[in-house]
């Protein structure tokens, strides 16, 4: 039997970031705390689609998310408004869960176990990448890739668009693939620069987590896509 505990897989150390100081620390607790809020009401979204057929997803949803971001964005924060700022952020991702609704269908129907397994492996994701980004905060090292980030998205965005006249597999998988990896390096550099804003004063946490929510559900949404492509083509084979 192995001498090594449980506690051994998940040393208690991997998560002191002594490096950091309390107002930092306070920070990011209270935007990953949001997120987790995020995240709930998303799948709460996801739920009322796939299971209860009271609200369809579409281009009203998806606008609806978008205004709602918009919303959050104009809204000033300070304690007044914090309360008010969390219930738009709630409905941001709420519909946000809403519109994933036809992608998890169509996963479903080919494989149930596609989603469980994309939401594993893109948490296992955002988990190394946002620890990754904040052990190494102190160097900054991932705040000058913002200029080659935003080109790149410029480009991927292009390239989406341009593929609905020229329906080429390659663009698409360049895009698939590309936008994988293009959206895990956004989890590090995002995260450095929440750190960076709350060390020169802004302790808009809320604002802070829809950029990492944005990050996790475009992992989510590509790994979903991913894993149906793998196992569609294994049961043509089959």
């Amino acid at each position: 039997m192995s001498s090594r505990s449980n506690n051994d897989l998940f040393p208690p150390s991997l998560f002191k970031f002594d490096h950091l100081s309390g107002p930092v620390k306070q920070h990011l607790k209270n935007v990953y705390s949001t997120l987790s809020i995020g995240m709930l009401t998303a799948c709460v979204g996801a739920y009322v689609h796939l299971f209860t057929g009271i609200m369809q997803a579409g281009l009203l949803t998806a606008l609806g998310s978008v205004g709602l971001m918009m919303w959050l964005m104009f809204t000033k924060h300070s304690k007044e408004t914090q309360l008010k700022r969390l219930a738009i952020f709630s409905g941001f991702t709420f519909l946000s869960g809403l519109s994933l609704g036809p992608l998890l269908d169509m996963a479903i129907q080919i494989e149930p176990s596609i989603i469980p397994s994309a939401l594993m492996g893109t948490s296992v994701i955002f988990i190394s990448f946002s620890l990754a980004s904040i052990y190494s905060s102190n160097d900054r090292t991932f705040l000058y890739m913002g200029g080659v980030l935003l080109s790149a998205l410029s480009w991927m965005v292009l390239l989406t668009f341009a593929n609905i006249f020229f329906g080429s597999q390659m663009i698409y998988d360049i895009t698939l693939y590309g936008g994988l990896i293009l959206f895990c390096a956004f989890i590090l550099f995002d995260t450095q620069l929440i750190i960076e804003k709350r060390l020169h004063g802004d302790d808009d946490y809320i604002w802070h987590s829809v950029d990492l929510f944005l990050d996790f559900i475009q992992v989510f949404r590509r790994l979903v896509i991913i894993l149906s492509n793998k196992e569609s083509k294994k049961n043509k084979k089959n």
